[in-house]
């Protein structure tokens, strides 16, 4: 190996040094990364990836990280012609419906979210026809068909401003019924939820976060609001994966426990190597199913590209661009 490709792995690994081993990085992930990093120079593209990827994506071949509302505005102001979402299916759509002359593609088209398969758009339609004239405030955890179906998309990090930025005094928000019931409780809005749950943050118990009180004295816990009430109760702080960073970064806890997909605690460690963080390990098998491989043949074969029908483009785009402008 020349003195140059060295130096050049050196520095690509230096900021996953303390999640993994060289030699396992070099046997792994070395190729893939440097295979990515000149196939985004020859495809004009750039990669996307959500807070929840695995670090040697996030950390080694990411352009621009973040939670949903975080890559939703990148995408808006992106030159490159080729993006690669690092995430799930319902993200790729999002960059198109704000990039629709762009080449989008996810990398692994099982990637997923058990929020965005929870409703449908006749669902929406039904719930319409049975509360009208109530607006409809959609989680961008949703499809394309349904936010062409919605008023205004949100995120978690936004969805309190958003929702008490509208002045009335009842919503349908979907398709997260415990967003839609943590946003409640924090606004005194009545919200219309729909039974669809993030198959990650439905797991956490009350019980478990009591646990990890007791075994390790003084940690701050941060949940997501996707995460039940009851857990969300136990909690020191709530907030979106961006609101999670900005927390620490203020606050500097000595140690956090992050009620959240287990992914996010490797990444945020990088940042933030004086905490010392509690990894209660729940994995979303829909963001797992994106790897450096999967990227790399993505890059190699253009492949997937994602399309939205040409009925829903408009009345989608315009629920996520009222979003973004609110």
């Amino acid at each position: 190996m020349s003195e140059t490709l060295t130096d050049n792995r050196a520095a690509l690994y230096a900021p996953v040094s303390h999640l993994m081993h060289r030699d396992d990085w070099e046997r792994l992930y070395a190729d893939d990364i440097e295979a990515i990093l000149r196939l985004k120079k020859e495809r004009d593209a750039v990669i996307l990836a959500h807070n929840y990827q695995t670090p040697e994506i996030f950390h080694c071949v990411a352009d621009i990280r973040g939670d949903s509302l975080a890559l939703a505005r990148a995408a808006q102001t992106l030159d490159q012609s080729v993006i690669v979402m690092a995430g799930v299916h319902f993200m790729a759509e999002t960059a198109k419906l704000l990039n629709p002359e762009k080449t989008v593609l996810i990398p692994d088209t099982r990637a997923g979210c058990s929020l965005a398969e929870g409703i449908t758009a006749e669902n929406v339609r039904a719930l319409k026809a049975a509360h009208p004239g109530i607006p409809v405030v959609t989680y961008v955890n949703s499809t394309a068909s349904v936010k062409a179906e919605s008023d205004i998309c949100c995120t978690s990090g936004n969805a309190k401003r958003l929702v008490e930025g509208l002045g009335v005094s009842k919503i349908i928000m979907i398709p997260d019924e415990f967003l839609a019931r943590n946003i409640e409780a924090e606004t005194g809005i009545e919200m219309i939820t729909w039974p669809a749950h993030c198959e990650v943050h439905e797991r956490f118990t009350p019980q478990e976060i009591r646990q990890y009180r007791r075994i390790h004295k003084g940690v701050t816990v941060i949940a997501h609001p996707e995460c039940p009430p009851d857990v969300v109760a136990e909690a020191d702080f709530s907030g979106s994966t961006a609101q999670m960073q900005d927390y620490i970064a203020e606050k500097q806890p000595g140690k956090v426990l992050l009620v959240t997909e287990c992914s996010m605690s490797d990444n945020l460690s990088v940042f933030f190597p004086a905490t010392s963080f509690v990894r209660p390990c729940n994995l979303c098998p829909h963001m797992k199913r994106i790897t450096l491989a999967g990227i790399r043949h993505s890059l190699e074969t253009m492949e997937t590209s994602v399309s939205i029908p040409a009925h829903l483009q408009n009345r989608a785009r315009q629920a996520v661009e009222r979003m973004l402008a609110a």
